[in-house]
């Protein structure tokens, strides 16, 4: 039976969920293509912060990761330069930010959803000089999101049935793409699909989408206890689950195959994956 939950109630347990997650730690690996798989190399901890760091985003460029962290009880939107082996904070306001994404061909900006203390989210546009936020997408409530294009919005909004949404701001409408979705999503590089995972049946499978089409095509069952996939350049698919990472490429593989990974750090929990433009690196998220 599918009860709903009023819509404030549903977003103050989602920002209470992200308050009770486990500490967590964000990685950065040097991802290198091999002949039949990949390796990581060289991890680098780029958060570096007691509790929660999460939700890692490459900056356009590749030169830099965003990423939510907590401090002072809070989240706020902080920014690690890969070359400069530097941190620094992006925002500083008495709301929670979470999501950080780079905004689509304005190397200036970023996005990220700001929540208030009942749990009404929205997105805002930064700047990252730290100049006061814009709300750029008000009418809803964004739990999850990502951009399409510069003017096309893939996100899921609180309220409906775990559904995928595409906000297109050219014109100013919002449409349903596909029902009983998770929470990762992304558009998969250098295609105009959209690749997630759907939940419709008793094991979790990932598709991709045409988003004007709405034509499915299924790609292979989800990893097992997984809820998190990154795409890279060459379309291949990247699951964790325990303390291993594992890759599905659909022109080669048959089965999900385990990623070497060369690290004495001892990864455990890892989550949320991310993959920069170029695909020679990758931001993974651990217990801490």
């Amino acid at each position: 039976m599918n009860i709903k939950i009023p819509l404030v109630i549903f977003m103050s347990l989602f920002v209470a969920s992200i308050f009770s997650q486990e500490a967590s730690e964000i990685y950065l690996f040097e991802l290198v293509q091999t002949e039949t798989s990949y390796e990581l190399n060289n991890p680098i901890n780029i958060s570096n912060n007691p509790g929660y760091d999460n939700q890692p985003a490459f900056t356009l460029d590749g030169e830099s990761v965003l990423f939510t962290s907590f401090r002072d009880n809070q989240a706020d939107i902080a920014l690690y330069d890969i070359k400069l082996d530097f941190r620094k904070w992006l925002t500083d306001t008495p709301e929670n930010e979470v999501s950080p994404l780079p905004y689509p061909d304005k190397k200036k900006w970023f996005t990220a959803a700001k929540s208030d203390s009942i749990g009404h989210q929205k997105v805002f546009q930064y700047t990252f000089k730290q100049k006061p936020p814009k709300p750029l997408f008000t009418e809803n409530e964004i739990v999850y999101y990502d951009w399409y294009d510069k003017s096309a919005m893939i996100c899921f909004i609180a309220g409906d049935t775990d559904a995928l949404f595409i906000k297109n701001f050219k014109y100013d409408i919002l449409y349903p793409i596909q029902q009983n979705i998770g929470r990762s999503f992304q558009r998969i590089p250098g295609t105009d699909l959209i690749g997630f995972i759907n939940y419709n049946h008793e094991v979790p499978e990932i598709y991709r989408v045409h988003p004007k089409t709405n034509k499915l095509e299924y790609i292979v069952d989800a990893l097992e206890g997984s809820e998190d996939l990154a795409f890279t350049n060459n379309r291949t698919i990247f699951m964790a689950k325990g303390n291993q990472i594992f890759k599905f490429r659909p022109e080669q593989d048959k089965d999900w195959m385990p990623v070497k990974i060369n690290s004495d750090i001892g990864l455990k929990n890892i989550t949320r994956l991310t993959i920069s433009p170029d695909g020679t690196k990758m931001a993974v998220v651990a217990a801490e």
